[in-house]
């Protein structure tokens, strides 16, 4: 276990803004708020793009508006430097948009203390594969370890003192997590190594889980930690921003061979969000660590949200060893798993909020068309209590429509990987993989080299820099060359351009 005095590893941040918030978050016209932050968040996410809205913006809440000043706040400290570096600004200029001399202000919220009156109601029973759920022991995490600081029920003080790192939900547990097809391997997978019997060495070394957000890859952390801990075992918790924090401190302290000792004499190291492990010299002790405890047999479980060869910003070395253990996928939840998960949600909802209830029919209409995710479920939920709750409506199928219909998927389009792309180009033009990631400038090569970059700038979120490490490590200026060059082609070429339509569908399908 971690010992505060010896190691500061988790910097705590001032709650008074939170606490300030009591008064400020009891304004008139919360529903006009609250639609305007779901205008700010859809336009956000159109600007900006679905995978850097998906690593950054979930976990932002609005706590009010009051007097032109829009509070929003955020579970760590590392997320609300960010934002407000790349972001604030825009923010503001999209809710000066939507409430005239609007001003932004971000702060951190509290593990234990929010506004009473917080527009992000919040349920206190399990609530299983619930992303919200999951943010709850993030922002439990900008507490430091010292029970004395903590009000948390005697069985989550306890959980977080045995896990060390990060504080652990006592609400994330096996007994909590909701089974389906998506997730079944990656849920049985997590129970073996939880259970693996003490001495019998490590299982599955490193497990490694990824999915893309809100489909239960922090419960299953939490709860092999949970399980861990109650059998008297060494296990850390941590998410990569938090094991980034205590390296650096530890640098700053002069204290950072207690560091290392400290995480290599553990049973368990569980590691959450890893694709958010940036730094050379973060990475490299990050490495170290993964190396001597794998090969003292300790047991090692990572989740991120990309397998292993995708983290391009890891060194090549991680990304092997991780690889090297068993990987698994949890996939988007199917419907039978979506319509279970909403009704744990609503029960949990119904216990804090007495009368609430939701018919089965309007159960069904979310599961069936509100996103594939926990998270995008509990938004909907959200949507029909605040409506329930604000206009005093009955739920019908006919309010659900007209609540949730900006969430509503006409069609979910694929996910499309660069491997994919490289995979189905190679054998299209009967070259390997190999050749295409090589320095070969023979014309065999070149042309599905150049088709396939351009295809990963078309199809996929990547970045230019992104796309040329992906490709052999090349330069941005080679893929923008390469893009513009199959453009210009594809506009004068008959043949190449159906060459290339053929190839989109069969990376789409």
């Amino acid at each position: 276990m971690f010992k505060p005095d010896t190691v500061d590893f988790f910097d705590r941040e001032d709650n008074l803004h939170d606490k300030e918030a009591a008064t400020d978050a009891r304004a008139p016209g919360e529903s006009n708020a609250r639609d305007a932050w779901e205008r700010v968040r859809r336009r956000l996410r159109a600007e900006i793009g679905e995978e850097v809205y998906s690593s950054w913006f979930p976990r932002i809440e609005l706590d009010g508006v009051s007097a032109g000043l829009v509070r929003l706040s955020v579970p760590t400290r590392f997320l609300k430097a960010w934002i407000q570096q790349h972001y604030l600004d825009r923010l503001g200029e999209l809710w000066r948009e939507e409430l005239s001399a609007a001003r932004v202000e971000l702060v951190v919220r509290s593990a234990v203390m929010r506004a009473p009156g917080a527009l992000a109601p919040r349920a206190a029973a399990p609530r299983p594969n619930d992303a919200r759920g999951q943010d709850a022991a993030r922002q439990g995490s900008v507490r430091g370890l010292d029970s004395r600081e903590s009000t948390q029920p005697d069985e989550a003080r306890s959980a977080s003192i045995h896990a060390g790192g990060s504080p652990l939900d006592p609400r994330l547990t096996f007994e909590t997590y909701r089974l389906g097809s998506s997730n079944r391997l990656a849920h049985a997978a997590a129970l073996k190594v939880a259970e693996a019997p003490e001495g019998a060495g490590a299982v599955f070394n490193p497990l490694y889980l990824h999915a893309a957000v809100g489909l239960g890859k922090t419960h299953l952390l939490q709860a092999i930690a949970s399980f861990g801990a109650a059998r008297g075992r060494r296990v850390v918790y941590l998410t990569a921003e938090r094991f980034m924090y205590g390296f650096v401190n530890a640098l700053k302290n002069q204290s950072s061979l207690a560091f290392k000792e400290q995480l290599r004499g553990i049973d368990t190291l569980i590691i959450d969000d890893l694709q958010f492990l940036q730094g050379k010299s973060v990475q490299q002790e990050f490495c170290h660590t993964l190396n001597a405890l794998m090969d003292a047999g300790r047991q090692v479980v990572i989740a991120a949200d990309r397998p292993p060869a995708e983290l391009d910003a890891l060194e090549e070395r991680v990304r092997s060893r991780l690889a090297a253990g068993l990987v698994v996928e949890i996939a988007p939840l199917d419907e039978e798993l979506r319509l279970a998960i909403l009704t744990a949600r609503v029960t949990a909802l119904g216990q804090q909020h007495p009368g609430f209830t939701v018919p089965a029919d309007v159960i069904s209409f979310i599961a069936r068309h509100c996103g594939q995710n926990g998270r995008d479920l509990d938004g909907a939920l959200n949507r029909l209590l605040a409506h329930n709750q604000l206009t005093s409506r009955a739920i019908t199928l006919e309010m659900a429509e007209t609540a949730v219909r900006d969430l509503v998927r006409s069609s979910e389009p694929k996910r499309v990987r660069v491997d994919d792309i490289l995979r189905i180009v190679a054998k299209h033009y009967n070259v390997t993989r190999a050749d295409i990631l090589s320095q070969r400038r023979t014309a065999n090569v070149v042309k599905p080299r150049q088709v396939a970059m351009y295809l990963a700038k078309t199809l996929t979120l990547r970045s230019l820099p992104e796309i040329g490490r992906r490709f052999g490590g090349r330069d941005h200026t080679t893929v923008l060359h390469a893009v513009r060059k199959i453009e210009g082609l594809v506009g004068s070429d008959r043949s190449l351009a159906d060459e290339v339509e053929a190839l989109k569908r069969l990376v789409n399908e």
